[in-house]
């Protein structure tokens, strides 16, 4: 156990946690994660649910807590308990009120499973309009205006998002340039950014590391980085000038991309409001011939 003072608020253990992230051995990073993008669940599920949930043993949680200064979980829990008094349903609240809703629990089916991905869709986009602030829409959409070039990367399943965002912001008239991992040459590509360009990077669990890299060097040389990632502990956090965590929750097969679509089509329709200078109604034009 640890003589330290504990913090005595949600917010402060967030930014603890934060802080010795780096440090933590891979089981306590785990729980730093788990217990960051789920605040609502861990104020109300008990540590072995949520360790079960985790894939880690009670015990784990409970030397965690003491790491940071208290006598045990259920202290620790206790500042989740406090924020939930005045926060937005969880995700899993919102998953069980949209079945109710819509009427979608019930037996494997290949409907049932559609449902159960257009149930968890909603649920994510809800939880993200609660969380994402206004101010860091802002930031974001005034660095992709004054960028002279925006540079985009994602591998993997985050591909479609950066491949989106070059069509849009493409066709408003914005110099992009896609860091394609085809040809090995993306980490020197990346190298040619300048002081007025920007990095729109985008990676979830388990961050592909060529765009952990690039993000990294990037920011290293001052380059202005817009992220979104699954987490505020992600890789990405701490180069990234604007970073949207959006939370991935437990798909039964594969993380559905409907909120960071979503997301990266809002930052693009912002931008284009101003480059149009039609705030009511921007537009993003599309390719109407072959």
């Amino acid at each position: 156990m640890t003589d330290m003072m504990p913090p005595k608020d949600y917010e402060e253990l967030i930014r603890l946690i934060h802080e010795r992230h780096d440090q933590m051995s891979k089981t306590y990073q785990r729980i730093s994660v788990f217990l960051t993008q789920n605040p609502n669940e861990v104020a109300v599920q008990s540590v072995n649910a949520i360790a079960e949930r985790c894939g880690i043993h009670a015990s784990s949680f409970v030397r965690f807590a003491q790491a940071l200064g208290y006598k045990g979980f259920k202290e620790l829990q206790a500042l989740f308990q406090r924020r939930l008094a005045t926060a937005a349903p969880g995700f899993e609240a919102r998953v069980k009120l949209l079945e109710t809703e819509l009427h979608t629990s019930g037996g494997r089916s290949e409907l049932s499973f559609l449902s159960d991905l257009v149930v968890r869709d909603i649920a994510s986009l809800q939880e993200m309009l609660n969380d994402i602030r206004q101010e860091d829409l802002v930031h974001a959409a005034t660095l992709f205006q004054e960028a002279e070039t925006v540079y985009l990367v994602g591998q993997m399943r985050s591909l479609p998002v950066v491949e989106l965002m070059r069509y849009q912001l493409t066709m408003i008239g914005k110099r992009c340039i896609l860091l394609d991992s085809a040809g090995g040459l993306s980490t020197y590509v990346a190298r040619t950014m300048g002081p007025r360009d920007v990095l729109m990077a985008v990676s979830f669990r388990f961050y592909a590391k060529e765009v952990v890299s690039i993000v990294e060097e990037a920011g290293a040389r001052g380059v202005g980085i817009v992220a979104i990632s699954d987490s505020t502990l992600s890789p990405l956090a701490k180069s990234a000038t604007v970073l949207f965590p959006v939370p991935e929750h437990d798909y039964t097969f594969s993380r559905s991309l409907a909120a960071p679509m979503c997301l990266a089509q809002a930052l693009t329709v912002a931008v284009a409001a101003r480059v149009q200078q039609n705030v009511e109604a921007p537009r993003i034009p599309t390719v109407t011939g072959t």
